[in-house]
């Protein structure tokens, strides 16, 4: 087992393990004024483990609850949110119990917002079932909820109290759901790790022998970051590398291109737009890496279009907006830009 300990608002462990799914309970056990857990996930994990681990969380005497939704990125709603938000006040989840979220990015989002809100604030735990929300979404308190305006405009920081990264749950993945995490650990190495990067220039699979430390060394570079920033106000806006125009890209799609997609589209122009800037020229390299492991990176929408995505995402502040730049492979730097100046540079590499 490897562990990653998080000295955050909150201090929690994440565990990396093959098997932890059927421990579960046994590492819930650990919180002594927990009776009660709800398990939110979606119809397609519960399918694969849901019951699985609710008979390990039963076996060490919690009531347990479940609450499942449709998969996929159109659920991460304000309708199913407050329809859990029901299911806890009716099955009378009390603030020392706990959400557990079992699943990829949108479960570990919406059950971390129920949790944040409900009750003013309660304990979960995520149980990250993709190799996205295992390197990124289910580490350092970020969750929320998408309006017709946006992507995760609506959310709230909310540590977990522990994170169990099974990677066995890795093998039940689709090829295209897992390349999707590659996009997030592709970012670690362009933002902080140059040796990392230069490791991931040969593709990793489902079941490469160093997987799991692929896993660590991800998570282990999002705790640093998130250890000095906890609340994005600047080291872990580096965490944006290919998010500003990846969200934009996943908004005018509808949803239809997945989270991972988007990034790896976003990260790409992100390049471009630092040539464009005047930075080095990474953008080969990036392309390059991208593209082996099976990433379109052509843009199916206008530059009109994409910088007023854009333009409604996080990073905006007024008339400006934040982009994360690389300087270096392994070194990103960000860039605030009046929009008027954005807007004329995506127009011309888009």
């Amino acid at each position: 087992m490897k562990k990653v300990t998080v000295n955050a608002s909150k201090k929690y462990d994440i565990l990396i393990e093959k098997g932890l799914i059927e421990k579960v309970g046994e590492h819930i056990a650990q919180f002594d004024k927990v009776k009660r857990v709800c398990l939110v996930s979606d119809d397609k994990v519960f399918s694969l483990y849901g019951e699985k681990c609710k008979k390990s969380l039963e076996k060490q005497g919690f009531f347990v609850c479940t609450f499942v939704f449709e998969n996929g990125e159109k659920s991460k709603n304000e309708t199913v949110l407050f329809k859990l938000l029901n299911t806890l006040a009716e099955n009378k989840i009390t603030r020392t119990d706990m959400l557990i979220a079992l699943g990829g990015g949108v479960v570990g989002d919406l059950c971390g917002f129920a949790a944040a809100i409900y009750l003013r604030g309660v304990k979960f735990v995520q149980i990250p079932t993709t190799l996205l929300a295992m390197v990124d979404s289910s580490v350092g308190g970020k969750t929320a909820i998408d309006i017709p305006a946006g992507k995760n405009l609506v959310g709230a920081f909310h540590q977990p109290s522990l994170v169990l990264c099974d990677w066995s749950a890795l093998s039940t993945l689709d090829n295209d759901i897992f390349r999707d995490g590659c996009a997030e650990v592709i970012k670690y190495g362009v933002i902080l790790d140059k040796a990392f990067f230069e490791l991931l220039k040969t593709p990793i699979t489902k079941d490469s022998q160093i997987i799991e430390d692929v896993i660590y060394r991800s998570v282990s570079i999002k705790r640093d970051v998130v250890e000095a920033d906890e609340f994005d106000t600047g080291l872990r806006q580096l965490l944006n590398f290919g998010h500003t125009l990846g969200h934009a890209i996943e908004k005018l799609s509808n949803f239809e291109l997945s989270h991972g997609v988007c990034v790896a589209k976003g990260s790409y122009l992100a390049a471009v737009l630092g040539k464009a800037m005047g930075h080095r020229d990474f953008v080969c390299e990036i392309k390059t890496v991208l593209e082996d492991y099976g990433f379109d990176l052509s843009c199916p929408f206008s530059a009109k279009d994409i910088t007023s995505a854009a333009l409604s995402d996080k990073k905006r502040t007024g008339d400006s907006i934040t982009l994360v730049i690389p300087k270096e492979i392994g070194e990103c730097v960000l860039e605030k830009m009046q929009v008027d100046r954005f807007v004329k540079i995506i127009e011309e590499i888009v």
